[in-house]
């Protein structure tokens, strides 16, 4: 049996009982305007034994027009302006109507009448529905916990179903996180399912309409329910999503979504929004069997373990059972942090060590190694913000180059198993005093490899890291929150990105599948424009770029360039199983040349003269052409 809508019912009978006023009102005003003038209400007014016919005739055209168009499958909550405007012009049209049936059947309207009644009738059903939906939205809110937001879902397939289910059954636990919210609409691409309905709750658009639906709708969160979307699209519908200035949470990918019978609720699995989900690229998986085979059992020493890489280094390899992991940094606060973090999470189920220590003292590392005997170095510790390595070249390569140095001697004394070095893309045809120095040590790695030693040398590659110490997001982040302009170095200026559990399982991974001597380098999809970075940033911050937050360019750093490159052209590439990593073919490196290079500058250096360790690092990296801007 259909149910029956009470809301039309009661919609038609407000309507006809307008209509009928409008025209008693009407006919009253000018009868008395009629008395008061000429004394006679035949000139301007309607005889009463011809009202009831009009009223008739007007109340039945316009229930018909007002039907066609639409007025009477509207919900409150969700009438616009053009709603208005079509009953208002369905109204008119039905008085027009209404007028020329009275007047075939002599009960003709005065014109004055007409005007009148018609101005009057339009006038009070659109400011019935006006007050009517004021006082209904009133009267939910009331009912309503103000702490529930109002949102919208993305995607009206079977993620949304489960959300809506989730929030209707929690309805009576306050605990519940699905209680915290209020679907008020969906959006899909489906142009199927828009304008029908999921468990009640309106499809009301396109992905394209995010911005005005949120607008329209007043919402304050979007719940992104495309588990199953691809890269590109989810780009889109992100960056989309940023636009409206609503907070934005996600349902995790499908292959990270726990469902079945004992799985916790969807609602508990969704997550805020992070910049890195507009980066538009697949997220990358690793083989943690061989990862898992090559940390289990062994002692691992992480140097420069406090710092952003490697203190993810030091949280994955913790995952995979080592024998004893060995923190090494020179900044204690750092060290300590992660340290902290790694007694709460493991309690004494973890053998960590956390030394203070920096890799340019040989004699401290050698002690370090002859105590600890670690199976696995993973070299993280470098100085590595671009600008600041160029007004301080010497104490880059210092730290750089002869740290690395000082760790590859010891690693090969030692036998250490494998020996893994964290490079950048910024070694590739460098600008700047920090990528020459960084493309110094991938030539000692591979050196070390081809001197025929049993330490397994490698050198992992990658581009800027999300969250990173020094990246831009932290940056943008405390300009944005602090009320500043957020500054980009030029309009153009792009950088490739990935995340940190990315970058870190990528050189755990590589570790487990060399052999010595490679330059791994990760896919790392496209470039990101960092004006769009910053820009969808800033929209994250629910505020509008260049409007409320002033994006000011600098111009470029000294040692800075538009584009960075991955590979150098006379490596070559070759495929790995995993389809994101890649090898470039080992260089061969005269050992002879390089150690009187390295000699030459450690002189150079110590005498802390930064313009002879420049001109030094040009003649050693063939590559490195550098930009003082």
């Amino acid at each position: 049996m259909r149910k029956i809508n009470y809301r039309k019912i009661f919609l038609m009978i407000a309507d006809a009982v307008i209509v009928a006023l409008s025209s008693l009102v009407t006919n009253a005003i000018l009868s008395l305007i009629a008395i008061i003038i000429s004394g006679s209400t035949m000139d301007i007014a309607v005889q009463p034994v011809r009202i009831a016919a009009i009223i008739g005739m007007n109340t039945m055209f316009c229930f018909f027009l007002l039907f066609v168009m639409g007025a009477y499958n509207k919900a409150w909550r969700t009438f616009a302006k053009s709603d208005y405007i079509l009953c208002g012009v369905g109204a008119a049209i039905g008085l027009v109507l209404g007028a020329l049936f009275s007047q075939f059947s002599g009960h003709a309207e005065t014109l004055p009448f007409f005007i009148l009644n018609l101005v009057l009738t339009v006038l009070f059903l659109l400011l019935f529905r006006a007050l009517f939906k004021r006082t209904f939205i009133d009267l939910i809110n009331v009912g309503l916990d103000k702490s529930r937001e109002r949102t919208l879902i993305v995607g009206a397939g079977r993620a949304a179903q489960m959300i809506i289910r989730e929030v209707a059954n929690a309805a009576s636990d306050p605990n519940n996180p699905s209680n915290k919210i209020m679907p008020v609409c969906l959006v899909d691409d489906d142009i199927n399912k828009i304008n029908t309905k999921v468990m009640g709750i309106d499809v009301v658009g396109a992905t394209k309409d995010i911005p005005v639906i949120c607008k329209k709708y007043d919402i304050s969160l979007i719940l992104f329910a495309i588990p199953s979307c691809d890269e590109d699209d989810r780009k889109r519908i992100m960056e989309k999503c940023s636009q409206s200035g609503c907070r934005i949470k996600t349902v995790p990918y499908l292959s990270q979504l726990f469902l079945g019978d004992n799985a916790p609720g969807i609602m508990s699995q969704v997550k805020d929004i992070r910049i890195e989900d507009l980066l538009g690229r697949d997220p990358i998986t690793f083989d943690k069997t061989k990862i898992r085979e090559f940390i289990s059992g062994k002692v691992c020493m992480v140097t420069g373990g406090g710092g952003s890489i490697g203190s993810e280094l030091v949280r994955q390899i913790a995952a995979y059972h080592p024998k004893q992991i060995i923190i090494v940094d020179i900044y204690e606060n750092n060290a300590y942090d992660i340290q902290q973090e790694l007694y709460i999470e493991y309690e004494d189920r973890l053998n960590l060590v956390t030394l203070i220590a920096s890799v340019r003292d040989y004699a401290k590392m050698d002690s370090i190694f002859s105590e600890y005997r670690p199976e696995l170095v993973f070299h993280a510790a470098a100085h590595k913000h671009v600008p600041l390595m160029e007004t301080s070249p010497a104490e880059a390569v210092k730290n750089n180059i002869f740290g690395t140095w000082n760790m590859v001697m010891l690693a090969e004394e030692y036998s250490v198993k494998k020996f893994v070095m964290i490079s950048t893309d910024k070694a590739v045809n460098p600008t700047n005093v920090m990528g020459a120095t960084k493309r110094c040590c991938e030539m000692i790695v591979q050196y070390m490899s081809q001197r025929g030693c049993t330490t397994e040398f490698v050198t992992t590659r990658f581009g800027n890291v999300l969250g990173s110490n020094g990246s831009v997001i932290p940056l943008f982040r405390r300009q944005i929150e602090s009320g500043k302009p957020v500054t980009v170095t030029h309009p153009d200026i792009i950088r490739y990105f990935m995340t940190i559990p990315e970058a870190v399982s990528l050189v755990l991974e590589a570790g487990a599948i060399a052999h010595g001597g490679e330059i791994f380098v990760l896919d790392m999809g496209d470039p990101v424009k960092i004006t769009t970075l910053a820009e969808n940033l800033i929209r994250m911050y629910g505020k509008e770029p260049y409007r409320d937050v002033e994006i000011r360019f600098t111009g470029l750093r000294p040692g800075e360039k538009l584009f960075e490159e991955l590979l150098m052209n006379e490596e070559g590439l070759k495929s790995t199983e995993n389809k994101k990593i890649f090898i470039g073919n080992q260089i061969h490196i005269d050992a002879e040349k390089l150690t009187s290079q390295l000699n030459e500058l450690h002189e150079i250096a110590e005498r802390n003269d930064n313009d002879g360790t420049v001109k030094m690092l040009e003649k050693m990296v063939d590559t490195f052409h550098h930009n003082v801007n």
